[in-house]
């Protein structure tokens, strides 16, 4: 079990200064931002047993993560 942040700006380095510009002129961009970083918040609690929490909500709140950052990077990289 890793137990790294996962933050989106040590994910994708390359694409800081579009996330910034994004979160501030794409309302849709940017909650989904704040949406994964309450997912990730609640992941990294849950894996240093801060808040832990049950493996099939553990898969859930993964999954979640997944289909964030996924919606976040197509986002980044669309011309």
């Amino acid at each position: 079990m890793s137990n790294t942040p996962h933050q989106l700006a040590e994910e994708f380095p390359e694409h800081a200064a579009r996330m910034h510009a994004l979160k501030m002129s794409d309302t849709h961009f940017a909650k989904l931002f704040e949406e994964y970083h309450d997912v990730n918040r609640a992941i990294h609690r849950a894996e240093t047993d801060v808040e832990p929490v049950g493996d099939t909500h553990m898969e859930t709140m993964r999954k979640q993560r997944v289909v964030l950052k996924d919606e976040i990077y197509g986002m980044l990289t669309k011309a």
